[in-house]
């Protein structure tokens, strides 16, 4: 690429992100060491040669990498990276290492991703070295994030030493405490509905690289990635929600309200005894737990799952709608979050995913009302719950409707806007030679 291309709005934009958020993640590096703990970056680093505490994420991370890569490349990067497992497999048991904590594979799929790298920057040039920069680029940030993610809990539990459970627990009346009610049905489903809950909610990320594989399938036949995608929203929720829980911390009802919480708990009442109305008061927790309920990110991800699904084939479309149904059902039913939580997680991805498709197709009017509106239900939702608990528990047949009414509103503003609900049939490409990239 040449000076003058650099210097282009586009690619300084690209530079400029990149310089920040290399700076964010030194701070996050920083922070996690002031409490003893390792950073983001030394996390990622360790994972090049110790067991892995996601193998498949690592893997899925491969798979975005290899959208820009020909199908011929993409069986050479794949079965390098399970050779390399299996060789680490092999010594480890030969030196009889455990891997407690951790996969045992995945240290190969992050080989190949760091890999091609080094071959983008050595053995590419122009057009050919930046896209296959952004294939890289797009499997560290999912990787990458993950590991922000954890140092953004650490530091939600050291530095929030009290949190607003009370409030959300009492406000949650008004929709008839429904993590007391999910949390009794998956408790009687037996530990077979438990273990498909738990596997949904934890392998989320992996549900989300499935959709935006689907979403970046010509990539390496245009040489281009799409204007907007799904692991823009799902970056973007995941860097801008923990902000949030600084502002609202909350523990959740199984640690609030059960017995997990131990002694720092109001009562073990969770799941069978709804809590009493009383007015609510800030509590003391302790420096372990995080603080990450409000809003749901897991609701949140879930729910641009779903909505990036909507254009793909049925297949996907079932998919998307089940991973969103399971993922309500287990952040409820295990107790990790109350319903408030899931209102304000549906209402901040669509205000965010509005956002970001604006900016890639500019910002007309109706995109600024529909981020303006969004934001403005998300922080009415968050005052409501801290300064009206106690109306709305008492007063369950108006704010319960209301909330839900809320939630839907800025549901039927993204629909009407996007015309989410009707299928658009795919474009027709002409492939075109490609050059090898290795």
């Amino acid at each position: 690429m040449t000076f003058a291309a650099w210097r282009q709005p586009r690619a300084l934009l690209w530079s400029a992100a990149g310089v920040v958020a290399l700076g964010f993640l030194i701070a996050l590096e920083f922070a996690a060491r002031r409490y003893g703990l390792p950073g983001p970056i030394t996390n990622q680093a360790q994972e090049v040669i110790f067991a892995p505490k996601s193998g498949p994420l690592l893997y899925a991370s491969m798979a975005l990498m290899m959208v820009v890569l020909t199908w011929r490349q993409r069986f050479i990067a794949a079965g390098i990276a399970i050779g390399i497992d299996v060789i680490f497999s092999l010594v480890r048991w030969a030196v009889d290492a455990k891997t407690t904590g951790g996969h045992p594979f995945g240290n190969g799929a992050l080989w190949v991703i760091l890999g091609y790298a080094v071959i983008a920057v050595t053995r590419r040039t122009g057009r050919e070295r930046v896209l296959l920069l952004k294939g890289v680029g797009l499997g560290l940030l999912l990787v990458t994030g993950r590991k922000t993610g954890d140092t953004w809990l650490l530091i939600t539990s050291k530095t929030r030493p009290a949190v607003l459970d009370q409030y959300v627990a009492t406000a949650d009346h008004a929709l008839g405490n429904p993590s007391w009610l999910v949390g009794r049905i998956v408790k009687a489903t037996g530990p077979i509905g438990a273990h498909v809950l738990d596997y949904v909610y934890i392998q989320l990320a992996v549900a989300a690289v499935v959709v935006a594989l689907y979403q970046l399938r010509n990539v390496a036949v245009e040489r281009r990635f799409p204007g907007h995608h799904l692991v823009r929203t799902f970056l973007v929720i995941g860097l801008l929600g923990p902000a949030i829980y600084m502002i609202f911390p909350v523990a959740g009802p199984i640690f609030a309200y059960g017995a997990d919480g131990g002694h720092w708990a109001v009562a073990n009442l969770w799941p069978h005894t709804p809590p009493p109305i009383n007015a609510p008061h800030q509590m003391p927790f302790d420096t372990i737990t995080p603080r990450n309920c409000m809003p749901s990110l897991h609701t949140a991800w879930a729910t641009t799952i779903f909505i990036h699904s909507r254009q793909g084939p049925r297949i996907l479309r079932f998919a998307g709608t089940f991973w969103l149904i399971a993922t309500l059902g287990a952040t409820l039913g295990f107790g990790y979050h109350y319903g408030a939580d899931l209102v304000a997680g549906v209402v901040f991805a669509f205000t965010i995913e509005a956002a970001l498709r604006s900016l890639d197709r500019g910002w007309d009017r109706s995109g600024i009302q529909l981020v303006t509106y969004g934001a403005t239900v998300f922080a009415a939702l968050l005052v409501s719950y801290r300064y009206l608990p106690m109306q709305m528990a008492k007063h369950p047949w108006v704010f319960g409707p209301l909330l839900i009414l809320a939630m839907t509103s800025v549901v039927y503003g993204y629909a009407r806007t996007t015309k989410l609900w009707e299928p658009k049939a795919a474009p027709a490409l002409q492939p075109e030679p490609q050059p090898e990239l290795v």
